[in-house]
């Protein structure tokens, strides 16, 4: 049942670790309610808990839910939790009219136009061409993809799972890495490789291999950190082959896309160290793309800051689909 712009709606952005929660009233989105996944045996009674205490337990006509996993016929299973997210069970069984399940970088990819200026930091390019498609790429626990596609006024997200294509090399040094951590992983993917929390670990591990340095051990926030306080010349080495191949990989989806609208980096990981990428090699080999290189020129890079983007995003997808 179509509600219109001016019911009220049930957003949710799930994690394999925490649940957030919050009620839409026209063009408001309300107070956002934190949930510990592992204080509730499941998706059901963590959503009614919320009722009880938001609504006194009424359900609003509609649910609109960002889940951190692959969706399949309105349905999660969740990798990091035991939480199933079914958006046809949820909808009888709590009183909802209909239940939409998203993938969280889907979402992501709904809130770029809803962004403002604050909500973000320019990476080099021009202003994007109106009405071209807008690109989200993020490294975090894994490497998100998706892209905002508009036509006829219609709008449609198109998830991906292009984190687990081939990481490319753009030179000697990354190809002896990549190799390295090819005898380790068998097929080197973008987020196995680099682009995640673990893949910048395994990229710190193959380039000290490659260099013959003994280094300690540490995962991607120690590495980010001693990058970024000067206290490790290879964890800044490591940090800056990471943004250098974010760049590569982001120009080779811009162009697959044809993302003249934009290219946007979220994720966990880089708006830890926004000074750090304008430095780096990133916006030069976002570009490196040869005859294409002025195509690549004119399409904006920017950095999302915005700690609640994927609210806007349920909410945009929600206007946008009434129904």
């Amino acid at each position: 049942m179509g509600i219109g712009k001016t019911g009220q709606i049930l957003l949710a952005d799930i994690g394999g670790t925490n649940a957030r929660f919050a009620l839409s009233q026209g063009d408001q989105i309300g107070a956002i309610d934190y949930v510990k996944v592992a204080d509730f045996p499941t998706v059901r009674e963590a959503i009614a808990d919320v009722l009880a205490r938001r609504t006194g337990g009424e359900a609003p006509p509609r649910a609109v839910l960002a889940v951190a996993g692959p969706v399949t016929n309105n349905r999660c299973v969740m990798t990091n939790s035991p939480w199933v997210i079914d958006g046809y069970e949820l909808q009888p069984a709590l009183g909802f009219d209909r239940v939409h399940v998203l993938n969280d970088f889907e979402v992501v990819a709904w809130s770029l136009p809803a962004l403002q200026p604050a909500d973000l930091i320019p990476l080099g390019g021009q202003d994007g061409l109106s009405g071209e498609p807008l690109l989200v790429v993020g490294p975090g626990t894994g490497f998100g993809v998706s892209c905002l596609v508009e036509r006829h006024g219609a709008r449609l997200a198109v998830v991906t799972e292009a984190g687990h294509a081939t990481l490319p090399a753009e030179n000697e040094r990354e190809e002896r890495v990549i190799a390295a951590l090819r005898q380790r992983l068998g097929h080197v993917s973008i987020e196995r490789g680099a682009l995640s929390g673990s893949g910048l670990q395994s990229l710190y591990e193959a380039l000290a291999e490659v260099d013959g340095a003994q280094v300690p051990h540490r995962d991607a926030a120690a590495i980010t950190k001693a990058a970024l306080d000067g206290s490790c010349a290879h964890s800044r080495a490591t940090l800056e082959m990471f943004c250098a191949i974010l760049g590569s990989v982001a120009g080779n989806l811009a162009v697959t896309f044809g993302a003249r609208g934009g290219v946007y980096i979220a994720g966990g990981i880089v708006p830890r160290f926004p000074e750090f990428l304008a430095a780096s090699a990133f916006r030069a080999r976002f570009e490196a793309k040869g005859r294409f290189q002025d195509y690549l020129r004119n399409i904006p890079t920017r950095l999302v800051t915005k700690p609640d983007a994927s609210f806007l995003g349920l909410k945009t997808f929600a206007d946008h689909n009434p129904d």
